[in-house]
Protein backbone atom coordinates (compact mmCIF):
# COMPACT_ATOMS: atom_id res chain seq x y z
CA UNK A 1 0.00 0.00 0.00
CA UNK A 2 2.69 2.73 0.81
CA UNK A 3 3.60 2.57 -3.10
CA UNK A 4 0.28 3.23 -4.13
CA UNK A 5 -0.29 7.14 -4.87
CA UNK A 6 -3.48 8.85 -6.12
CA UNK A 7 -3.16 11.97 -8.29
CA UNK A 8 -6.52 14.09 -8.72
CA UNK A 9 -6.90 15.78 -12.58
CA UNK A 10 -9.85 17.77 -13.81
CA UNK A 11 -11.63 15.18 -15.42
CA UNK A 12 -10.77 11.77 -13.28
CA UNK A 13 -8.42 10.65 -10.36
CA UNK A 14 -5.47 8.42 -11.21
CA UNK A 15 -3.88 5.55 -9.03
CA UNK A 16 -0.47 4.70 -9.97
CA UNK A 17 2.21 2.61 -8.62
CA UNK A 18 5.20 4.07 -7.20
CA UNK A 19 3.65 7.76 -7.91
CA UNK A 20 4.66 7.19 -11.81
CA UNK A 21 2.31 8.13 -14.29
CA UNK A 22 3.64 5.21 -16.33
CA UNK A 23 2.67 2.80 -14.10
CA UNK A 24 -1.22 3.55 -13.77
CA UNK A 25 -3.51 1.02 -11.83
CA UNK A 26 -6.86 2.68 -12.03
CA UNK A 27 -8.24 5.41 -13.07
CA UNK A 28 -11.95 7.08 -11.24
CA UNK A 29 -14.60 9.08 -13.19
CA UNK A 30 -16.46 10.84 -10.45
CA UNK A 31 -17.28 14.23 -11.85
CA UNK A 32 -19.90 13.27 -14.18
CA UNK A 33 -23.74 12.09 -13.92
CA UNK A 34 -23.03 8.32 -14.98
CA UNK A 35 -19.80 7.83 -13.07
CA UNK A 36 -17.85 5.00 -13.78
CA UNK A 37 -13.82 3.71 -13.67
CA UNK A 38 -11.05 1.96 -15.31
CA UNK A 39 -8.94 -0.42 -14.73
CA UNK A 40 -5.98 -0.65 -16.61
CA UNK A 41 -4.13 -3.89 -18.15
CA UNK A 42 -0.52 -4.45 -18.87
CA UNK A 43 -0.53 -2.96 -22.31
CA UNK A 44 -1.82 -0.09 -20.96
CA UNK A 45 -5.61 -0.26 -22.16
CA UNK A 46 -8.39 0.27 -19.79
CA UNK A 47 -11.40 -1.55 -19.30
CA UNK A 48 -14.39 1.11 -18.36
CA UNK A 49 -16.83 -0.25 -15.99
CA UNK A 50 -19.84 2.08 -15.20
CA UNK A 51 -21.24 2.21 -11.27
CA UNK A 52 -23.85 3.97 -9.57
CA UNK A 53 -21.99 3.75 -6.16
CA UNK A 54 -18.41 3.76 -4.92
CA UNK A 55 -18.72 0.58 -3.27
CA UNK A 56 -19.44 -1.23 -7.10
CA UNK A 57 -15.59 -0.97 -7.25
CA UNK A 58 -15.23 -4.00 -4.37
CA UNK A 59 -16.35 -6.65 -6.90
CA UNK A 60 -13.49 -5.93 -9.42
CA UNK A 61 -10.84 -5.59 -6.55
CA UNK A 62 -8.96 -9.53 -8.27
CA UNK A 63 -8.98 -6.77 -11.09
CA UNK A 64 -7.36 -4.31 -9.45
CA UNK A 65 -4.57 -6.29 -7.72
CA UNK A 66 -3.89 -8.23 -10.75
CA UNK A 67 -2.95 -4.96 -12.20
CA UNK A 68 -0.93 -3.83 -9.11
CA UNK A 69 0.72 -6.89 -8.99
CA UNK A 70 1.95 -7.07 -12.57
CA UNK A 71 3.32 -3.14 -12.23
CA UNK A 72 5.40 -4.44 -9.12
CA UNK A 73 6.75 -7.34 -10.70
CA UNK A 74 5.18 -9.83 -9.04
CA UNK A 75 3.07 -11.47 -11.29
Amino acid sequence: PSRVTMRDAKSYCAVFLDDNNRRPIVRLYFNTRKKHFSVFDGKHESERYPIDGIDEIYSHADEIRRQARTLAGQE
